[in-house]
């Protein structure tokens, strides 16, 4: 039993009540914030380690066994999920001082913690209902988050956010009540076995659908119309914030859940899921080509690696599952990466019309250059972060003669790429349209987190070979159910 396992919720969480009473002192409370984040990143690194070296990590809370009580579990998939979360926190903590402005005065740090334990619970929990209870955590922190300044949209934004959202949780307990009134656990390895025991028959697998469903739409797979409002409406820390995490919950889930529990009819389950990533992959990246405004664009590339994912996970291969995995610690780091850099620019500009931004290069040389870099990133061009695991999603899928959808992937990364070079080139090159005095504001704020973003960008991508020694164990637990099954009922109190 590994005490450990709860300071990644604990700490973040502690830390968010605390910086409820320092609301008047928004320097103390980002300072407090920073360093509270900085510890947890420390313990995550040591708990992937940990991991890696001495196997799947539990904690019984309260020393009840599994399945009788709640079980943390840190097998190397949801380490390294909470240590890159921890970075991606710690760099919208340093672009929150400049960026969030008013804002701060609002709870700001108190709520991006409280989202960040959430988050961090989801991946961490051995069980199911309690995954259903800190997606919640996560979702109450986002609903605060997205309404911050009041605005018009927002308030707009922020209805059809809480309504898809109340839908898929209101599912999702209806999932969760059928599946402990078949299996009679909530425990996910011991769920594991009694599906696997009782056979997933045809009610098995339309609860397993229902579960697709749920995570599809908090993923972003399924009626992800809702996503780009949401996405573009709040302040550009809480929209970084947002693209890095909201949606790596809900596909987190899909890989527990589809990998762990309904994995015996998977020319069901992951046909459904190939079918929902390819829908989000095209209709992506018609989005983002089409428009012609910095936070629609960068909301439907979201959609689009959400779908490029999915894609790999429905595959269901080693080689797909260790790209999915790659993928997916990738675009948590350049999905923040990006919402950073490009929120500067909105800044900088006063607007995210690319019609009316031009010449940025001119003043902001070293923003243009890094974002230039995160564009090739997320578009998967070597030898960045994105391309080992896109190279080895579409390699899965050829071994798979998944040939329609590795086309796909194919025409919608250089899709991708022509959104987000149109996104560079109209913003920073050409004759400026504003000079020096006319900024609305410096971007300096994002230099210091994009340039941290950027070393562990090109890190993941020319040390690909030191990453996947980390990433093939989370998919050996993947495709060998009984490792976490073992490692939970057989554990030590």
């Amino acid at each position: 039993m590994n005490n450990l396992l709860v300071l990644p919720v604990v700490i973040p969480l502690v830390t968010g009540m605390i910086l409820i009473f320092l609301q008047r002192r928004p320097r103390l409370q980002r300072g407090l914030g920073i360093a509270g984040v900085i510890l947890s990143l420390s313990l995550a690194g040591y708990l992937v380690r940990t991991v890696h070296e001495r196997g799947i990590q539990t904690l019984n809370i309260g020393g009840w066994p599994a399945p009788f009580g709640i079980t943390l579990v840190a097998d190397m998939l949801s380490a390294l999920l909470v240590f890159a979360a921890f970075i991606v926190a710690l760099a919208c903590l340093m672009f929150a001082g400049p960026a969030a402005g008013k804002h701060e005065r609002y709870y700001l740090y108190p709520l991006m913690l409280i989202l960040v334990c959430g988050v961090n619970g989801s991946f961490l929990t051995g069980d199911i209902f309690n995954l259903f209870v800190f997606f919640e955590v996560m979702l109450i922190a986002s609903y605060v988050l997205l309404t911050l300044g009041s605005k018009r949209e927002q308030l707009r934004q922020s209805i059809k956010y809480v309504l898809i959202n109340m839908i898929s949780s209101t599912l999702f307990v209806v999932a969760v009540a059928y599946l402990y009134a078949i299996a009679g656990t909530l425990n996910m390895a011991h769920l594991s076995e009694r599906v696997a025991e009782a056979g997933q028959d045809g009610l098995l697998t339309t609860v397993s659908l229902l579960f697709l469903a749920v995570f599809g739409i908090k993923a972003a797979l399924l009626l992800f119309f809702w996503l780009p409002g949401p996405y573009s409406a709040p302040p550009a820390v809480v929209t970084a914030l947002f693209a890095a995490l909201l949606t790596k919950v809900g596909i987190y889930a899909i890989l527990r859940v589809f990998t762990l529990i309904f994995y015996h009819q998977p020319q069901i389950t992951h046909t459904a899921l190939m079918v929902m990533g390819a829908f989000s992959m095209v209709l992506g990246a018609l989005g983002a080509a089409f428009h012609w405004r910095i936070r629609k664009i960068l909301a439907y590339n979201v959609i689009i690696s959400a779908g490029f994912i999915a894609f790999g996970i429905g595959a269901s291969s080693a080689v797909s599952l260790t790209g999915a995995l790659y993928y997916l610690l990738h675009d948590i780091i350049a999905k923040a990466w990006i919402f950073i850099l490009g929120g500067a620019v909105i800044g900088i500009a006063g607007t995210d019309r690319l019609k009316e931004i031009k010449g940025l290069i001119h003043y902001r040389p070293a923003l243009g250059w890094m974002f230039l870099l995160a564009v090739l990133a997320v578009a998967g061009v070597p030898p960045l972060s994105g391309f080992p695991g896109k190279m080895l999603i579409l390699k899965g899928g050829i071994e798979r003669e998944l040939y329609l959808l590795t086309a796909i992937g194919l025409a919608v990364s250089l899709i991708a790429l022509y959104s987000l070079m149109k996104v560079f080139i109209h913003s920073f090159w050409g004759e400026a349209l504003l000079n020096e005095g006319e900024q609305h504001d410096t971007g300096k704020g994002a230099l210091l987190p994009g340039a941290m973003l950027s070393a562990l960008a090109v890190g993941l991508g020319i040390g690909a070979e030191w990453v996947l020694a980390y990433i093939e164990p989370a998919v050996e637990t993947m495709m060998n159910p009984r490792i976490y099954i073992d490692a939970v009922l057989r554990a030590e109190n």
